[in-house]
């Protein structure tokens, strides 16, 4: 079961942490320092012109840069989250919801919409970070599932944009069901031989990485992307080992065959249609 409601409202127009989401006239890279224009930045597609860091972005931004003409149909703009469980830490997951929903304009932490990419049909479901950490919720795995059944419907290739801290611990095991829900709904996808594509950007890690994020057809991810279940510090105090160095980066993770490729944000457009034209004809 899922727990949400419908909020009987007009379609709320997303505003990303500003954490995330440089603004003003000029961007400083946290990498190399280069200093340059916020315009240009956003024309890199929020990549450093100096050492090409990959800025932490949301749907919003993804969306721009993969939709043609960021033309797209939101799917699902109005699921909210419940509180099944009454939790309180803290503070109240209510009280946590309302937070991250006023921070970031969103309801939750995923986006899913359908439009064309270089004109061929696809819908795309991304996570942003600056709702709760992109944590799995109720709310995430319902709208996931059901961009994944509009991609059956439509006969549309399904893009999913992973970013995340992992499970929502406020909802416990239902959280945890959508990992389950996900991946069933994966499997339809498959059956039905239409296209799965998973980005994982930086961090996606825990159940989201244990899931959806990693079953795709394709797995690919933004360069230096911190990839992973649990963090190392949890991990090597498990094993009592040292770790090797990098080894939950892209890079490393390309390396040892868990990714099919890296791609830059400012090419993923057209890798990603040219991979899809080549599958569909």
């Amino acid at each position: 079961m899922a727990w949400f409601n419908r909020k009987e409202k007009g379609i709320v127009t997303p505003t990303e942490n500003k954490k995330e989401t440089p603004d003003g006239l000029w961007y400083k890279c946290p990498e190399c320092k280069n200093v340059m224009p916020s315009r240009e930045h956003r024309q890199n597609a929020y990549t450093c012109s100096s050492c090409d860091h990959h800025e932490r972005i949301g749907s919003r931004e993804y969306f721009e840069i993969l939709f043609d003409q960021n033309q797209f149909t939101e799917l699902d703009p109005h699921l909210e989250a419940d509180d099944p469980l009454q939790f309180v830490d803290s503070a109240a997951y209510t009280q946590r919801i309302r937070a991250s929903q006023k921070k970031t304009g969103l309801t939750d932490a995923v986006r899913s919409a359908y439009g064309t990419m270089n004109e061929l049909p696809i819908t795309i479901a991304c996570m942003d970070f600056g709702f709760i950490g992109g944590s799995m919720g109720s709310v995430v795995g319902e709208k996931i599932a059901r961009a994944i059944a509009h991609a059956l419907h439509q006969r549309s290739p399904f893009l999913m944009i992973s970013r995340s801290g992992g499970a929502r611990m406020q909802e416990a095991g239902f959280s945890l069901m959508q990992m389950a829900k996900t991946s069933a709904k994966l499997a339809l996808l498959a059956e039905a031989r239409l296209p799965y594509i998973s980005l994982l950007t930086d961090p996606t890690t825990g159940g989201v990485s244990a899931s959806y994020a990693m079953l795709g057809d394709v797995n690919v991810a933004e360069p230096k992307a911190l990839i992973g279940f649990a963090g190392p510090r949890v991990i090597r105090e498990t094993i009592g080992k040292d770790l090797p160095r990098g080894f939950q980066t892209a890079e490393y993770l390309l390396e040892h065959g868990f990714l099919d490729f890296i791609v830059h944000r400012k090419e993923m457009k057209e890798k990603f249609s040219r991979l899809l034209k080549m599958w569909l004809d």
